[in-house]
């Protein structure tokens, strides 16, 4: 691991190739797994915030789950996560005509309708935190359903932290991002001296 201010970045992070092909996989992020995406209580209100605005995207089922238990509850490990339908769907996925799927919140942030991008551990899928007392550890989620982003990472020479500049920015900031960059080149370095 590479300690990068009070975080823990796995290798992985920076070893492995990635970019997203939702041609390939046609965005099942949004749609596969057994809860949803994790948020915090700050994200909570900003889902209830831009629920009005994305309502019409949303699918009937999605109105019925939110309309019942809200935008958020909390999965089996205690965790705060995003509502879902179906026992996988998050409740904020909206699909374009043969079945692509998008996230609703992205959708209009892109549109100029909200500030509010999307909750951080979508924004930083396939990186998932883990917050400890005393650090924060950085780990690569390796999913089969991203088996072509891998594919398309190596193809292009992109690996996961460079994929997701733009999140990992958003999360902790500049400086930390500039300090990942530096270290990991030292890393590299060192490694082609071996």
């Amino acid at each position: 691991m590479l300690q990068i201010q009070d975080t823990l970045v796995s290798f992985d992070v920076v070893e492995k190739e990635f970019i997203c092909d939702l041609e390939a996989c046609r965005g099942a992020c949004c749609i596969e797994g057994d809860a949803g995406a994790p948020i915090d209580e700050e994200e909570r209100r900003k889902l209830k915030e831009v629920l009005p605005v994305v309502w019409n995207d949303l699918t009937p089922a999605a109105h019925r789950v939110i309309e019942e238990q809200g935008v958020a509850y909390i999965d089996e490990e205690g965790d705060l996560v995003t509502s879902i339908v179906n026992g996988k769907d998050c409740v904020f996925t909206c699909y374009e005509p043969g079945g692509m799927c998008h996230c609703a919140i992205e959708k209009a942030y892109r549109e100029g309708k909200t500030d509010f991008y999307k909750p951080i551990s979508c924004h930083l899928y396939p990186i998932r935190l883990t917050a400890y007392d005393t650090f924060t550890a950085v780990n690569y989620s390796r999913w089969k359903i991203c088996k072509a982003a891998e594919v398309l990472g190596r193809k292009e020479g992109v690996k996961v932290y460079q994929f997701l500049r733009e999140p990992l920015i958003r999360r902790f900031g500049q400086e930390w991002y500039d300090e990942l960059c530096l270290t990991v080149a030292e890393y590299e370095r060192q490694k082609k001296g071996k």
